[in-house]
């Protein structure tokens, strides 16, 4: 499941919020991170990771792709904003998860 903010583009204490939260049941959490994840070890060992990468990536991904609607209503030339969405999608071209492949 995706939760949304209900604000298009929701704004903090700090800042700009991330566009959506994703939410995986329990049956998806033990496809990708294995039968056992719900073991202690397991947990902590997830719940440890790294997640500002992340979450600066959704960040800046929602802002590129609100700045193309911005130029394609201030009517600027496709090409501008054509530029914006070549730059999500080169964002969007990181190595999938090997786990993720069929």
């Amino acid at each position: 499941m995706v939760v949304k903010p209900l604000d298009f583009i929701a704004r903090g204490p700090r800042g700009r919020l991330r566009p959506a939260l994703k939410v995986r049941g329990p049956g998806y959490l033990r496809i990708i991170c294995g039968p056992e994840y719900t073991r202690q070890q397991h947990l902590e060992r997830l719940r440890s990771r790294g997640l500002a990468g992340k979450r600066s990536l959704a960040l800046r991904e929602s802002a590129l792709g609100v700045e193309p609607l911005q130029r394609f209503v201030r009517r600027e030339p496709l090409r501008r904003v054509h530029e914006c969405v070549f730059a999500v999608l080169a964002m969007e071209s990181e190595p999938v998860d090997p786990r993720l492949q069929a």
